[in-house]
């Protein structure tokens, strides 16, 4: 059963719609500031973040009740996915993703309530679980079937949609929007710090001199249905799928990439595609020394020495966690549609253990299959192969 995409959406520091991020993609700038501007936080470390306060995205979409970050960046992107593709329909589901949730007003809560056990609005500690944001998406965009919760790191999205295309193959659903959105927050910041995983300059995925992530934040989503049953031509199709765990560590990737290779080859398998025939790899890319040496040598041990362009949209975006796997899946739904490559920005210098040149400026490839990975914590790796033609 073939599984098409028939509508995307997407918000980020690149920008806070489809067209935007596409721009800013083309133009091989990055969202990524030198500092937090509306994040409370003492740390002075680059960010991906969204140019808009709670306030103003609240503003933008008309309401007045409260909403953590993580939901008002996950209703944009939803919405414009579904315009995209045409409006809400009968037994559409809602399969998202979240590492935060509502963790921005949980702090806000706890910083009142640590002074005196009497203070604090409660308000806002109801919005912690991971599944509320998905409840508000939902409701905002009339979803009237089955809803689900994923929260697996920063493969959560892909494994979204992974999971979307399967509820499609036996028949839950009709119509599923797939994605993840996740917003900045200190304790976000101040984990990863503790880790030493964050670079104190703009990251250089893959390059020699990498030295840590940025983190980022937004939200992206697809709308998935069986093909022959859209009503306009999709961008592409959903051709693979593959969730593997290497179990190696709670934060750091094989050093051999195990996982990462699992994960690859199996939506390779899935699809029935070889290697030879991926025109594209989106790498997870995070600029850390431990995920880009994994990751490089799993890319190097499928496609030996027909590797095929690689590049790291991260450098635009920053790393935005639990929505990376979606906001990476319509950056290269953009690259099928559109056939160009987009670049991994401020890469200077390979690392011979590594191997692997990424592509530094736009490139014009008539793409026919496009590999899309997201690997997280906990060793859970996932890949996407989407293809344009079925």
């Amino acid at each position: 059963m073939r599984i098409a995409v028939t509508g995307i959406g997407i918000v980020s520091a690149a920008g806070l719609n489809v067209a935007e991020n596409l721009a800013t993609l083309r133009a091989g700038r990055s969202g990524i500031a030198p500092r937090p501007v509306r994040l409370a936080t003492r740390h002075c470390l680059p960010v991906g973040e969204v140019p808009l306060s709670n306030e103003e995205l609240a503003a933008r979409l008309g309401i007045g009740e409260l909403q953590s970050r993580t939901t008002l960046l996950g209703m944009m992107a939803a919405e414009e996915a579904l315009r995209d593709a045409g409006g809400v329909r009968p037994r559409t589901a809602l399969v998202s993703s979240t590492s935060v949730g509502g963790m921005d007003l949980t702090e806000c809560f706890f910083e009142e309530f640590a002074r005196d056990e009497r203070r604090g609005r409660l308000r806002m500690a109801a919005h912690h679980d991971c599944a509320d944001s998905t409840l508000a998406i939902a409701r905002r965009c009339a979803v009237d079937g089955l809803t689900t919760t994923l929260s697996t790191a920063c493969s959560s999205a892909a494994n979204a949609i992974g999971l979307a295309a399967r509820l499609l193959r036996h028949g839950v659903a009709d119509r599923v929007v797939a994605g993840g959105c996740d917003a900045l927050c200190r304790f976000t910041l101040n984990g990863f710090k503790s880790l030493m995983i964050l670079d104190e300059q703009p990251c250089r995925p893959f390059d020699a001199s990498r030295a840590g992530l940025n983190l980022g934040e937004g939200a992206a989503y697809v709308v998935l249905e069986r093909a022959g049953e859209t009503a306009h031509r999709p961008y592409c199709y959903v051709a693979g799928f593959a969730n593997a765990n290497d179990a190696y560590h709670q934060t750091a990737s094989s050093p051999d990439g195990e996982g990462d290779f699992l994960a690859m080859s199996g939506a390779l398998r899935q699809a029935g595609i070889e290697p030879r025939e991926v025109d594209w790899v989106n790498a997870h890319g995070t600029g850390t020394p431990n995920n880009d040496l994994a990751e490089s040598r799993a890319l190097r041990r499928l496609f030996g020495a027909e590797l095929p362009p690689v590049s790291s949209t991260k450098a635009t975006t920053g790393h935005t966690l639990a929505a990376a796997g979606a906001i990476e899946a319509v950056i290269s739904v953009l690259a099928l549609h559109h056939g160009e490559c987009y670049p991994t920005l401020r890469f200077a210098e390979p690392d011979p253990e590594g191997d692997i040149r990424p592509l530094d400026c736009l490139t014009r490839s008539d793409l026919r299959c496009v590999l899309s990975n997201s690997f997280g914590f906990g060793g859970n790796c996932a890949s996407l192969l989407l293809c344009r033609e079925p």
